[in-house]
């Protein structure tokens, strides 16, 4: 799956959950170096519509997240304009829908799969795509942008011992994925999850430290 992210561009919030505007513009160069090119989405909106299949509407891509549905997705001579709806029974729903009406929600990022490109320089240029899902996101920049800034955020010594295949402590385990967005409470409960605490086999601190070292694109 990849992901394209742009500016939140709202037209409609209202209180019963109804979202509308752009979920992605065309011509515009992703931080990806990936341009959309009008028409990329009007084959496989046809083929999910014809096989009954819904353009689901996730948080931050997390399937485990879903707050919504696209219920008319279209393109115009601008980008793929989309009329969504916030399920509101959902407390997460319920939660997005007061940070886009606050505006601190900044970004909507499209979940696809190319079936169609050609290079424009050093551009790629998605002629044909499959359209999954799009997400409400917390900053509208694509996963490596994401990646690069964790790397330049003094985090010297926490790439360090991921290069060099160390353990992480609990508070750097913490650190690093703060730095990916997670909030506080996420961070701890990530860190629980991946790390042993002192004295027990150090199986699932290594596997974490195996999957953000793949994830940073660092070699072990």
């Amino acid at each position: 799956m990849e992901h394209s992210d742009f500016a939140l561009e709202l037209k409609a919030l209202t209180d019963d959950g109804t979202v509308e505007g752009y979920a992605a513009i065309f011509g515009n160069v992703d931080n990806g170096g990936d341009k959309i090119a009008p028409g990329a989405f009007v084959g496989g909106m046809t083929k999910a519509r014809q096989s009954g299949r819904s353009i689901k509407m996730l948080w931050n891509h997390d399937p485990y997240q879903p707050i919504g549905v696209w219920e008319d997705l279209a393109e115009d001579a601008k980008g793929l304009w989309g009329k969504g709806r916030l399920v509101l029974d959902v407390a997460k729903a319920r939660e997005i829908h007061a940070l886009m009406k606050a505006d601190v929600i900044s970004g909507l990022s499209i979940g696809y799969r190319t079936r169609e490109a050609e290079p424009d320089g050093n551009v790629r240029v998605i002629k044909k795509a499959d359209l999954f899902e799009i997400s409400p996101v917390t900053f509208p920049m694509n996963e490596r942008a994401r990646i690069s800034a964790v790397k330049s955020d003094g985090m010297d010594d926490v790439v360090n011992k991921l290069k060099a295949g160390d353990r992480l402590t609990e508070r750097e385990f913490e650190l690093m994925v703060k730095g990916l967005g997670l909030s506080n409470a996420q961070a701890e409960r990530a860190a629980r999850i991946h790390l042993k605490g002192p004295g027990e086999p150090a199986t699932a601190a290594n596997d974490g430290a195996a999957f953000m070292r793949a994830f940073l694109g660092l070699s072990a």
